[in-house]
């Protein structure tokens, strides 16, 4: 009798809590800008494919491929997956990249954590522009080793919905910069 009264002493204590949460009579706060981008990067959830131009060109590099982005929403909505790879390739780590992008609000900060094939995990923030069509992540800080560079710097532009461009900007050794700009359009 005890165990079923703590029981049903537990389920009343959720119920009101829950009843509480979506009573509690606050009006609804505005979306902030970092919000905003947010969801607007959310609306990319799906397959794109495209042309990637790097400069300065890199010679052991194929520009010819197109490449293969995958975005989906997770974690209830508090994540987006952003993962990247050469467009026909399987997903095999040991042969071939694919660095794995993690979108989520820090604290109130749209924030962007780059799993690297390099082995770090850069970290960047963003701020959004005045048209809200575009997300730009600015470095903040670097996880794990620099020996072959990091990414430094990210911009997400929606041109429409069935069209938007990356670029990416790596630090490679010694400071040099490298660019990729990808056109990328639905693939589903």
């Amino acid at each position: 009798m005890k165990a079923l009264r703590s029981v049903l002493s537990t389920a009343v204590l959720l119920s009101l809590s829950t009843v509480a949460f979506a009573q509690s009579g606050a009006a609804p706060v505005a979306p902030s800008d970092a919000e905003k981008s947010f969801d607007t990067l959310k609306t990319l959830t799906g397959n794109w494919e495209g042309p990637v131009s790097v400069n300065p060109p890199q010679a052991d590099m194929d520009m010819s491929k197109p490449v293969h982005v995958s975005l989906r929403v997770t974690s209830r909505g508090n994540a987006l997956v952003h993962e990247m790879q050469e467009a026909g390739t399987p997903l095999d780590s040991k042969k071939y990249d694919h660095p794995v992008t993690m979108l989520y609000m820090d604290n109130g900060q749209l924030t962007l954590v780059h799993y690297c094939d390099a082995g770090n995990r850069p970290r960047m923030t963003a701020k959004a522009s005045p048209d809200g069509k575009t997300v730009e992540f600015e470095f903040r800080d670097l996880s794990g080793g620099n020996d072959y560079g990091h990414m430094y710097h990210a911009v997400f532009t929606v041109v429409d919905a069935n069209h938007h461009t990356e670029d990416w900007t790596y630090m490679m050794p010694g400071d040099k910069a490298m660019h990729a700009h990808m056109d990328l359009q639905r693939a589903n």
